[in-house]
């Protein structure tokens, strides 16, 4: 039976050309999500800015927001924010507002009345308090977790491979991160502890798939020792798109059902990482790579002659049909 390959196995497409545009792009949109982390900031959940939220049910048509707006200016609860979700004249609405001056009784009776007010014409379905020594530490907690996970998969990189490929991944790295920052200050996707979750799976589907194209660039430097290191790096990408681009796919369609069936709770988190998959993806391609070529990466002298890239692409295809057959 022949195997699906999503791409050909003659695949030559030139990567290494694109770097002089997605170089200027990446800078781009990195200092971007620079400005807008410092200008916007990030919409941090009840998790991180401490307060209340109430999720919501009407029992008979759709939620009415403007007026659970003016009942959170009546109740003196300071800033409210009233959200729908689930799609248009949806019944299903978060009622959130910030901590409340008098401690944890303070909070508990700021919801009671809320409760009264609303009376019969919605269901509670959930109800989060968070105090502001809570969110705290959790933010606290949540830094901690991301640099201590950043700071192990620096040091695996830089003994994994040469210092070349290190740096190399370790750029790669640090721009799906700033990147996926800049994303949620976009969006203003709520940022909680799920979100720390997303930053941690985003930061190894990078080392995943900047791993899987770094160890085929090493395997190809051994073969064809003289080949220029673009067209080297060319092949090896080439080599191991279709599994790259597997991956991506299948990865996505699941994140793109979680986004649509999944709720409210985690959608912040599914579509989030479906921006990270796809910032992944591109990075460990048109950013790591091309920058082997920037820091010197030479190939090892003494071979009998000069390899082609067409030569390297015909021995990567008949290596993949040699995998494909049965023993």
């Amino acid at each position: 039976m022949k195997l699906l390959r999503l791409a050909p196995e003659t695949t030559n497409i030139p990567f290494m050309r694109f770097r002089r545009v997605s170089y200027p792009f990446s800078a781009f949109l990195s200092i971007a999500a620079v400005l807008l982390f410092l200008i916007a900031g990030l919409n941090f959940g009840i998790d991180f800015s401490g307060g209340t939220l109430i999720e919501l049910r009407a029992r008979q048509g759709a939620a009415e927001l403007a007026d659970l707006r003016t009942l959170g200016g009546k109740l003196n609860l300071g800033e409210v924010e009233v959200q729908s979700f689930g799609g248009a004249e949806t019944s299903d609405v978060t009622f959130r507002f910030g901590t409340v001056a008098g401690g944890d009784a303070a909070q508990q009776a700021a919801v009671s009345r809320v409760r009264d007010a609303i009376g019969d014409r919605y269901e509670f379905r959930r109800v989060e308090v968070v105090g502001p020594r809570v969110s705290g530490e959790l933010v606290q907690s949540g830094t901690l977790g991301v640099v201590v996970a950043i700071f192990g998969v620096l040091v695996y990189l830089w003994f994994r491979f040469e210092w070349q490929f290190a740096i190399a991944a370790i750029i790669a790295t640090m721009h799906d991160l700033l990147l996926t920052v800049g994303f949620f200050a976009l969006t203003r996707l709520e940022f909680n502890t799920t979100s720390i979750a997303a930053i941690l799976t985003i930061v190894g589907v990078s080392l995943n798939e900047t791993v899987i194209i770094l160890d085929r660039i090493r395997e190809m430097m051994r073969k064809f020792k003289r080949m220029p290191t673009d067209q080297l790096i060319d092949v090896s990408v080439n080599a191991v798109l279709p599994r790259t681009i597997m991956t991506a796919t299948t990865t996505l369609l699941a994140l793109l059902a979680l986004s649509i069936f999944g709720g409210h709770v985690i959608r912040s988190f599914a579509l989030s990482m479906t921006f990270g998959i796809i910032v992944a993806t591109y990075s460990s391609v048109f950013i790591c790579a091309p920058i082997l070529i920037y820091l010197g990466l030479r190939t090892e002298g003494g071979a009998e002659r000069e390899s082609t890239a067409e030569e390297a692409l015909a021995h990567e295809a008949q290596r993949a049909k040699a995998g494909a057959s049965p023993a």
